[in-house]
């Protein structure tokens, strides 16, 4: 009789990944990304523990969107007072904020409880192509454009 293998948090190896987004569809890359931070890829896998990986993502400013999403994709957030909605175009939010759109968009594919939190703090944007992160020795990961 086989048993299944389930890994314990304690022997889980977490590895560091970098992705470079330059010229790369928004949710191609996120679905990429939330792969990796939960550990999907690998043997190992097990849902309730954390196996997931360290990922940094470089240029995110230089996303695609397809279509007219730059004018037309919404971004929301309230304030939770009356009238305290407040809503800006992708286009907007990339001009503020060049890191927000990716950061949404792959916390948006990760679980919505205490362990999808540990995942989230894996991850790792920046609108440009420096990171401090060069001392973990991450490995780069290619993403089909």
């Amino acid at each position: 009789m086989n048993k299944t293998f389930m890994e314990k948090k304690e022997n889980v190896k977490h590895n560091w990944y970098v992705i470079d987004a330059n010229g790369l569809t928004l949710g191609r890359l996120a679905t990429v990304a939330a792969s990796l931070l939960r550990g999907k890829g690998k043997v190992t896998y097990t849902p309730n523990v954390n196996c997931g990986d360290y990922v940094v993502i470089l240029n995110a400013s230089k996303i695609k969107l397809t279509g007219n999403k730059w004018h037309d994709k919404l971004y929301r957030r309230h304030s939770a007072y009356n009238g305290g909605l407040k809503t800006q175009s992708a286009e907007e939010v990339m001009a503020k904020f060049p890191t927000r759109m990716v950061q949404e968009a792959v916390n948006g594919m990760l679980p919505h409880t205490k362990l999808g939190n540990q995942m989230r703090r894996m991850l790792f944007v920046y609108a440009d192509d420096k990171n401090p992160h060069t001392a973990q020795k991450p490995v780069e990961y290619k993403v089909e454009a």
